[in-house]
């Protein structure tokens, strides 16, 4: 395991720094200077073009979620484009008659060509005793020029101009350039030795130079040629740099740094320049990892047939739902992959991520974070803070009380559905109560109570109570002292929360979880992660106990759920995009946590929630979660109940439709109606009319019955929409690509 630790932040300081002075892994509070200059990432054998090959690949503007890297933009959509199999059957077609009518002109069974020639030359020369040789030359000349424009026109008519535009063409332009950065699982490979390019290359680094950074320029440029430059490196330094530029009182520390530590310059607290493995395909540039392709089909919007579809921060911050069942590929298609982008983005010093699943997940290997969370391993490191690192009282019990209560609008709270306990103005209620404990035991200790204290305070046992109470007074804090007696006249009277609250507790108070979610005193680890760290660039895996814990593991998602929300929205810090997946999302939205996943797109903050189907979502909450997220996921598989919410969601279009209606022929004479009568008699079908009736009406764009039934394997309907409310069509698209 990869130890953690907590980060200083990255943004404008940086650059006075350079050193980059930030903490390391394994101890949280502590911030040490930076670890020694790693050596640069071992590549793996023709990974993938070169730094400065993938840095000069253009990245043109383009719809949401388009993989921008060596993008060429569709040409507008024609509607008499002919299909492949009618331009090639035409062409083929046209191309035969064509050599028929060629071979019976030059074999003189058509001899109408050679009157031009006739008609252009004189009689002399084809009569006894003339210019026979200079004939001979004319009828050459003239048969290359009869050739020429035959088949010119025998090309014309084969539509020879578009099979080029169609199928040569690109073939001979090639895929516009390398797939980006990370095609195999290194990343760009070496670099090779001085590549072309004008002042503007930005393997050249022409932002340093435009700014007399002559000396940096030519030292980070050295380091691309020489191939100790990665991708997460440029990006890294290009982001200290674009902060830096901003205040150049900072560039003299900015350029020491760069000249002393070249491509190791500004490196993460952690010291990582990269993953251990890439298993999707990433462009560091614009952010985007690859999710895959959509397929060339009539069912596909025409600007997104045949794209790559890709994922980045600018989408992920409108939230992410993921529904399909187990085995369709949510965790290795769509959730590593977004995964390990979250983790490459946060060694470069751009993002946060908290990656949650079960143990064995395949949410990449410990190496890849600096922070891993086993919550049923004794020999875990780390710790998770039950309060997220919340001080004040009342935040802490509101958080606590929306995670233990919140789950199940007018529903139950306790295990197994006993006691009838739920609703907002019950959720506000348990936030009362644990504020009447929570409260007084840190006027009194210093600290929050550890859960086995907060089950014992909330089941009203009298030792307990009495010692709170006992230390309150010592403290002299009268405040503590009426809140201890609010609870007590509270306590014991019917619809009383405590009890239920302490069964919901009582889930993280056993023999596998001891000595976790330590609060103050008793802890584990030198500081349990909280998630307000996410104002640095960490990377957090949590590993909860499904197995003999499944009710514990959906209360710690949700508590995980609510926290995030609660404290992305505070940050001061907001040029980290921070995000949250959870690869399990079953039973972890409350009312309050849809409200607050819909108001993180204005905190540069996001969330990835996979669901088996929507059932594991309470009834009411359906349409408003599916309404919650900008970017939706449907993988092959889903119920016709739950393709009925998506299909609500994408709406309605408005589409050519063609009704074809067939009649009985009586057209024509007594003759051709005895032959259709002699016809129908042999054949039992009856001649008919074919006419054709062409509609505009509306219709869905994708139905219930379509996303259960006609979504392939390895496929999903996937819509995107930025921060900026830019929305993509649902788009079929082939996972993987």
């Amino acid at each position: 395991m990869v130890n953690g630790g907590a980060h200083g932040a990255r943004g404008a300081g940086d650059a006075g720094d350079p050193r980059g002075a930030h903490g390391r892994r394994g101890d949280l509070p502590a911030m040490p200077p930076t670890p020694p200059v790693p050596p640069m990432p071992r590549q793996a054998p023709a990974a993938g073009p070169s730094l400065g090959e993938w840095l000069r690949t253009p990245r043109p503007e383009a719809g949401p979620g388009i993989w921008r890297y060596g993008h060429r933009t569709r040409p507008p959509e024609d509607p008499d484009r002919l299909d492949d199999r009618q331009l090639l059957g035409s062409a083929a077609l046209v191309v035969l008659c064509g050599l028929l009518v060629w071979s019976l002109c030059r074999n003189g069974y058509i001899d109408f060509w050679v009157k031009p020639l006739e008609w252009f030359t004189p009689d002399s020369w084809r009569e006894p005793g003339g210019d026979h040789e200079a004939f001979v030359r004319a009828a050459k000349t003239y048969e290359y020029l009869f050739t020429i424009v035959f088949f010119s026109v025998v090309a014309r008519m084969a539509r020879g101009g578009e099979i080029w535009r169609r199928y040569v063409r690109p073939r001979l332009r090639g895929p516009g350039g390398p797939e980006g950065a990370g095609e195999g699982a290194g990343g760009p490979a070496a670099p090779s030795a001085a590549p072309p390019g004008g002042p503007a290359d930005p393997a050249l680094w022409p932002q340093l130079r435009a700014v007399g950074e002559q000396a940096a320029a030519d030292r980070l440029t050295a380091e691309i040629h020489g191939g100790r430059m990665n991708d997460v490196d440029y990006v890294r330094i290009d982001r200290v740099w674009q902060s830096a530029r901003a205040r150049y009182e900072r560039l003299p520390a900015f350029t020491e740094a760069v000249l002393d530590r070249g491509a190791a310059a500004f490196v993460h607290p952690s010291g990582d320049r990269d993953l251990p493995v890439r298993a999707a395909r990433h462009d560091l540039l614009t952010g985007q990892v690859r999710l895959g392709a959509a397929p060339d089909e009539e069912r596909n919007p025409h600007a997104y047939r045949g794209v790559r579809l890709a994922l980045e921060p600018a989408l992920l911050s409108t939230s992410m739902l993921v529904v399909g069942p187990s085995a369709a590929g949510k965790t290795s298609r769509v959730v590593r992959p977004v995964v390990e982008s979250l983790a490459l983005q946060a060694l470069a010093g751009r993002a946060a991520v908290i990656a949650v699943g079960a143990a064995g997940a395949g949410l990449g290997p410990d190496e890849a974070y600096d922070v891993v969370i086993r919550l049923d391993d004794p020999g875990c490191a780390h710790d998770l803070d039950l309060y997220g690192g919340a001080d004040d009282p009342d935040e802490a019990a509101a958080v606590l009380a929306e995670a233990l209560a919140g789950d199940a609008p007018g529903g139950p709270v306790g295990p197994g559905g006993a006691g009838g306990f739920g609703g907002e103005a019950d959720t506000r209620r348990a936030a009362t109560v644990l504020a009447q404990l929570i409260g007084p035991h840190r006027a009194a200790h210093g600290r929050f109570p550890s859960v086995p204290e907060l089950r014992e305070l909330l089941e009203g046992v009298p030792v307990a109570l009495a010692a709170l109470r006992q230390a309150c007074e010592a403290a002299g804090d009268g405040a503590a002292l009426r809140e201890l007696d609010a609870r007590e006249r509270q306590s014991g009277r019917p619809g009383d929360p405590g009890p239920l609250l302490a069964d919901r507790i009582a889930l993280l108070d056993r023999p596998a979880f001891a000595g976790f979610f330590g609060a103050g005193g008793a802890t584990r680890a030198t500081r349990p992660f909280a998630v307000r760290d996410l104002a640095h660039p960490l990377r957090v895996r949590i590993d909860l106990p499904e197995r003999g814990h499944a009710e514990a593991s959906r209360l710690l998602a949700r508590l995980l759920l609510v926290q995030f929300t609660a404290c992305v929205r505070d940050r001061d810090e907001r040029s980290l995009f921070a995000c949250l997946v959870l690869d399990d999302a079953a039973h972890t939205l409350t009312p309050a946590s849809v409200r607050a996943v819909q108001r993180l797109r204005t905190a540069n903050a996001g969330v990835v929630l996979a669901l088996r189907g929507l059932d594991e979502v309470p009834e009411p909450l359906r349409a408003a979660a599916v309404g919650a997220v900008g970017c939706r996921v449907v993988l092959s598989g889903v119920s016709t109940w739950d393709g009925e919410v998506f299909a609500q969601a994408w709406g309605r279009e408005w589409v050519k439709t063609e009704d074809v209606t067939h009649n009985p022929d009586f057209s024509g004479g007594a003759l051709r109606r005895a032959l259709r009568g002699i016809r129908t008699l042999f054949t039992g079908v009856r001649a008919t009319t074919r006419s054709v009736t062409v509609r505009t009406v509306q219709r869905e764009r994708w139905s219930a019955s379509d996303l259960a039934h006609k979504v392939p394997p390895g496929h999903a309907v996937v819509s995107l929409t930025t921060s900026r409310g830019e929305a993509s069509p649902p788009v079929l698209t082939r996972l993987g690509e």
